[in-house]
């Protein structure tokens, strides 16, 4: 059942990246291009999913627990600390030069785009990377 959940949020959140425009890197980099062709409609996207995120932890801590797990998973370390810090810089980096971040290349490798893939077997290797240096 928790797999069946997972699947259709996945497809949920997928189609919203395609219907929002994320899955477009050009429509990413036109965004982040403010002294150029800027296109600010990434900005309402934004602002929905913060208020779509505000509400949904409400409703969702609302409950004593989750509908299908036994406790919230939800992370000890509250501070912003270095590796924190570390990946948001690279993560914003790699998506300002790419136009495109993990989520919407998972949800575009299927159209075998150059850019995508070149950037999922690269978002890959990274991950193994930094899963190695964090364990030495």
């Amino acid at each position: 059942m928790s797999f069946l959940i997972n699947l259709i949020i996945g497809l949920i959140f997928g189609l919203g990246l395609v219907v929002s425009g994320l899955a477009d890197p050009e429509k990413v980099l036109n965004f982040l291009d403010i002294t150029g062709n800027w296109d600010p409609s990434l900005a309402l996207v934004m602002g929905a999913a913060v208020v779509t995120t505000f509400i949904g932890y409400r409703v969702v801590f609302a409950r004593k627990k989750p509908l299908c797990a036994i406790d919230f998973d939800v992370p000890a370390n509250r501070k912003a600390d270095k590796s924190l810090m570390t990946g948001a810089i690279l993560f914003g980096i790699g998506w300002g030069l790419g136009g495109i971040c993990p989520g919407p290349a998972i949800t575009t490798v299927g159209l075998a785009a150059t850019g995508t893939l070149i950037f999922v077997p690269a978002m890959i290797v990274g991950m193994l990377i930094a899963r190695k240096v964090r364990a030495s």
